[in-house]
This record gives structure tokens, sequence and C-alpha cells, in this order.
């Protein structure tokens, strides 16, 4: 049973990049949240520049807010934010607020491209937002896990005043929420006859971006060998792509022509139709913090083929090796068995499905309004209210 909730809340949800899975968890929460829930937000684009510079205009939008609605009693902030500078640049609108930051992803461990070296600036803004914070909030436990060992390996790097002292402080300040899923937007007709009566080729899915980190070619690669040996499939490739796209995608749109049904940005209408009729989700991705791509095929009816490593274990039931592939041979065998076997691939995808109902947002949605009722309870009193508050600055 959820914490009960013992009042509602003011909560301010702060989001610089508002787009994808960012806005679905924000817009997401404001929705289902038992608190009264508003959103400070930016396009999403230009992550760099909204990590660096989006604090100030944060600022006063939320101190426009505070002016009309009152001062919040919790603010709760994604990664991409500037915690510190925000803080500073609002603090009569948030003085007394509690604060807490979320990580959909960290630029501590996110993996660099092409092997460029990782810019050290962003992981300290990081930090920085962690330190600042009086809660923080990691999607998964493996995110939760690959930050705090990699914490005290970036601070050594500094020359002095290395701050290692204080990661065990903020690792007790630390926990886990998921990223809720709207299921019922995915959700399918029964498995059984709707994807093995109907006697057409399997569907595969690949619905991650379009980028080097997801590991596209190991996936069309494992694809080419299932086709060789003689398997029938269709395949879906969707998911968000760029202005810069890998080449293997053009490789991969003439290599699979004949199977391919769909190729493409889908839109939000074309999107859950296009989950709905695959019959297996693939990934191969070497970096993934949560996997709402995934989660969502899973719940409408795919049975997930992923690679036992990142926040996937955490994602399917027990055993997950009937879910779960170790290297490159074993995801061909995994393909090959899930396109080739209806009924076991569509037994193991309905006990898939249900296990990932845990991720919808009813059920996610009470444990983040605990979670923040505790928050501000424990900053009132470590800090209690200001006797007389300072007017906002305008």
């Amino acid at each position: 049973m959820p914490d009960p909730v013992p009042e509602r809340l003011k909560v301010v949800v702060c989001e610089p990049y508002f787009t994808g899975s960012h806005r679905a968890w924000a817009e997401g929460l404001a929705a289902h949240s038992a608190h009264d829930v508003r959103l400070v937000t930016h396009t999403g684009g230009f992550w760099k520049w909204r990590m660096q510079g989006s604090a100030l205009t944060l600022a006063r939008q939320v101190e426009q807010l505070v002016e009309e609605w009152g001062r919040p009693d919790a603010l709760l902030a994604s990664d991409m934010v500037h915690l510190p500078a925000l803080l500073g640049l609002a603090r009569d609108a948030l003085a007394d607020t509690a604060v807490a930051v979320y990580f959909h992803e960290n630029q501590l461990t996110y993996p660099p491209q092409g092997g460029t070296a990782a810019d050290e600036t962003y992981a300290m803004i990081n930090w920085l937002s962690m330190a600042a914070a009086d809660g923080v909030v990691f999607n998964s436990e493996y995110h939760r896990q690959d930050v705090l060992a990699a914490l005290p390996k970036l601070l050594r790097r500094f020359p002095d005043h290395r701050h290692t002292g204080l990661v065990d402080a903020v690792a007790q300040r630390t926990l886990v929420l998921p990223v809720g899923i709207d299921v019922e937007r995915f959700r399918p007709p029964d498995c059984v006859s709707a994807k093995t009566e109907d006697r057409r080729p399997p569907v595969v899915l690949w619905n991650h971006r379009w980028e080097y980190d997801k590991a596209p070619a190991d996936c069309f690669t494992a694809l080419e060998a299932v086709a060789e040996a003689g398997v029938d499939f269709r395949l879906v490739v969707a998911g968000e792509s760029y202005q810069t796209v890998p080449a293997v995608f053009e490789r991969a749109r003439v290599t699979f022509a004949e199977q391919i049904i769909w190729f493409g940005t889908a839109s939000d209408d074309e999107y859950p139709q296009l989950l709905r009729e695959a019959d297996v989700v693939v990934s191969t991705a070497h970096h993934e913090f949560f996997g709402v791509a995934v989660v969502e095929a899973i719940a409408a009816g795919a049975l997930p083929v992923l690679p036992h490593r990142l926040s996937y274990p955490e994602l399917v039931p027990e055993p997950v090796d009937t879910y779960l592939y170790r290297d490159n041979a074993e995801l061909v065998d995994r393909l090959r068995w899930a396109l080739s076997d209806p009924g076991g691939r569509c037994a193991a995808a309905a006990t898939a499905r249900k296990h990932v109902d845990q991720f919808d947002w009813p059920r996610v949605a009470p444990r983040y309004d605990a979670f923040l009722s505790r928050l501000c309870a424990a900053r009132a009193i470590a800090a209690p209210p200001t006797r007389r508050p300072r007017p906002i600055a305008r």
C-alpha cells in the first residue's frame, strides 16, 4: 500500500527539455498526482544550452507563477536544470521550498559519441544539483548505482576541495521512482486471438532514438541472420530521428525493403497502433537508464528481446533469461525462437505485459506524492518557515 498523502501540496515541476519522454513524465505526473502540480518548461532542444542557461529564464517563470499562485511547497526539477543557479536566481520565490532533482539521464556516465572525450562541465552541473537538492531521484536502480559509482571518480580529477566527503551524504538522499507509463494508451486486445490466429508474419519493432548509443547496427545485423535462416517477419522501425541519422538506417531500408511496413518517426496518433501490431520489440542499446520505449511496447503486447545489461533486468519478470540475451549470437537465437514459436512467444509476452503494469501512472503517481509529502515534512523540521517572507523581487 502506498504511503498516505496527508495534504494537497503545491508542486512546481521544472523541465527545460520539454519533449519526448521528459514531456510525457512531466505531463503524466501533473495529470495523475493528488497534489496541485504546475509545470514550468522550455521547449526541447539545444540540451547543452538548456543545462547552461535555462536556470535564468526558468527563474523568471517561477517568479511569475509564484506571484499569481503563491509559494510552492515543493520543487521537482529535471536533470537538465542547473539547480543551484535556479535556486539562487529565484531565492525569494522559492524560500522554504523543499527541492528535489529527477534524473532521466546523467552526464557523468552518458557515453560520448565516436570516442570523443566527455565534457565534465555538464557532469559537474549534475553533481552540484544533487548536492543542492533535499532529495535526489533516479528512474531506475541501475541508474542510481551507476551515478553513485561514477561520482568519486569524477571528483578525484580536480586539484583540491574535491567534494568527495559529501558523496555519502548525497547518497543517503537518493531513491528510485520509475517513469510512469499510460498503459491504457497502448493496451492491446487479447494477445492470443489478435496475434496467433491471423497467420500473418510476425512483426519486429525497433522503436528507439536513431542514434549511435542505441547500437542499431547490432539489431539489423541480427535480423539479417534471422532472415538468412529462412524466418519470415515484418519490420517496423520507429522512434525519434534527428538531423544527423546514422548511415546504418539507410542501409537497413534497402536490406529489408520487402519486410518493412513502417520506417520513420510516427505521430502521437500513429505510434500506439504501431506498437499494438508488434509481436517482438528488440533493443541492442549500449545506453539505457530506464527504457520508456521498451515498456510501452511490452504494455502493447510485444515480447521484449533485450540485452542482459543496463536497466533492462528491472523491466522484465522472472525468469529474466526468457527475455534477456548476453551476446549477439544469443540475440539471433532468441529472435529465431520468438519469431518461430507464436504460442511460446505470446505466453511470455503476456507475462511481461502484466509485469509492466507496475509502471502505470495510477500506480506510480501515489509513490511520487508520498515522496514529496515526506520531503516537505522533513524540510519543515530541518528549516522552519521564515516568519516574515521577503516580497518577491520584480
